[in-house]
């Protein structure tokens, strides 16, 4: 029995207050854990986290895959300030040769 660190694959006899909590350490302060309430009487604690219905779509394909290709890009392709004059300019022309061309 392990009476310090909770490690991996280890045990620990934890007392139940009158209050009917137990205490688990600051290891696990502030984290959600789905409480599992088997029939032989065990019960499993899981650390869980929780996810908006709303963004529930984000952990399914091929959304997942998309993002995380997207987050790829963006890891090799660094943000730059964009020069509006230029941008300006070259839809400008863009939309001149594109007249000329109907011309035709």
């Amino acid at each position: 029995m392990n009476m310090g660190h909770a490690e991996h694959g280890a045990e620990d006899v934890k007392v139940v207050g009158k209050s009917g909590q137990i205490s688990l350490g600051k290891r696990f302060a502030g984290k959600r854990l789905r409480v599992e309430y088997r029939d032989d009487g065990s019960i499993v604690l899981t650390s869980v986290v929780v996810v908006p219905e709303s963004e529930l779509w984000t952990l399914k394909e091929p959304h997942r895959s998309r993002i995380e290709r997207g987050l790829a890009w963006a890891a090799r392709n660094p943000a730059a300030e964009t020069d509006l004059d230029a941008m300006i300019e070259k839809a400008g022309s863009r939309t001149k040769a594109r007249r000329r061309g109907r011309r035709r």
